[in-house]
């Protein structure tokens, strides 16, 4: 006869400020109260902090233990429950503290979508037009055929998106699960937008927000570079802009911009990685970023400002 398994609960405030090293050693004071052994299971019951947290706390617990992933936002379903990646933030920068530990199961339930605050969901979406700008352009073309259902949320159509974009990433990750190669592609816009997250506190933007504002400012600096139209570039926004995030650049000076970049995991040897939109459905790896073209299209991004919301 199996016995019934015992069953902790360990709470955590909601919010992106939360997920740092106080609040994994609470929750790490817990397991040993608890006391969790090699044999024991972590469930990480929530959004992408959560998920990260959590999956932070079972790779150092005892060496690591087993944990599974049940994503509870559209960010969490689509990018940061798959992949491995589990972690937590530096005052000085995101998610500079961190592991590869794979979840033994991710669960996805799409109609837990249907609780989250308009925001939330929007949010996820940042990550979602990700995939179809570095990846895969049918998907990219999908999401703009598709924008009212999306925004609607109707079931088939978020469907085949979230089961489209795991697909995607785990092709991605097979190949290049600790990120040495390919895998970096998945960082489109998070170099702009982990410093936009760090400067504001992370307090007044999303991170999907965030990584859709960063993808415009790495598709301004892909112009500059010949890699990018700017018709597609404008494509780009009109998309961000009907699935209801906005891509407008936030009035934050350029200068400290670019320092909290310099702070980012993509670093090498002082010199910035960045993965920069060519055309639409495929990528390029800028290896030698300089300041000042960084500033220039962080400058230009922000003068773009604002385009109305079509629905």
């Amino acid at each position: 006869m199996v016995s019934k398994p015992e069953v902790t609960v360990a709470l955590m405030p909601d919010g992106e400020e939360f997920k740092n090293l106080a609040e994994a050693s609470r929750i790490l004071d817990q397991a040993v109260d608890c006391r969790l052994d090699r044999s024991s299971l972590v469930v990480a019951l929530g959004g992408g902090v959560v998920g990260d947290l959590a999956g932070f706390v079972a790779a150092i617990y005892q060496r690591g233990i087993d944990f599974v992933q049940i994503p509870t936002t559209l960010l969490a379903q689509v990018d940061s429950s798959v992949g491995g990646k589990v972690g937590v933030n530096h005052p000085q920068g995101k998610n500079l503290m961190g592991a590869f530990h794979q979840p033994r199961l991710v669960l996805v339930d799409d109609q837990v979508l249907k609780t989250l605050e308009e925001r939330e969901y929007r949010s996820g979406l940042g990550e979602v037009v990700k995939y179809g700008i570095i990846y895969d352009r049918a998907f990219f073309e999908y999401l703009e055929t598709n924008v009212q259902k999306i925004r609607k949320q109707e079931s088939q159509c978020i469907s085949t998106m979230i089961v489209t974009a795991c697909h995607i990433k785990r092709e991605i990750v097979a190949r290049d699960e600790r990120e040495y190669g390919q895998r970096a592609i998945l960082n489109l816009g998070h170099t702009f937008g982990h410093s936009i997250e760090s400067l504001t506190r992370y307090e007044t933007y999303r991170h999907g927000e965030a990584v859709a504002m960063g993808t415009m400012a790495a598709a301004c600096l892909a112009v500059h570079k010949g890699l990018l139209t700017v018709a597609e570039m404008e494509r780009m926004g009109r998309l961000f802009v009907a699935l209801g995030i906005t891509p407008a650049f936030p009035n934050l000076d350029p200068d400290d911009l670019y320092q909290g970049m310099l702070t980012d995991k993509k670093i090498r040897n002082q010199r910035l990685r960045l993965i920069l939109p060519q055309g639409i459905g495929n990528y390029f790896l800028l290896e030698n970023a300089s300041r000042e073209e960084i500033i220039a299209a962080i400058r230009g991004v922000q003068s773009q400002g604002q385009i109305a919301d079509p629905l």
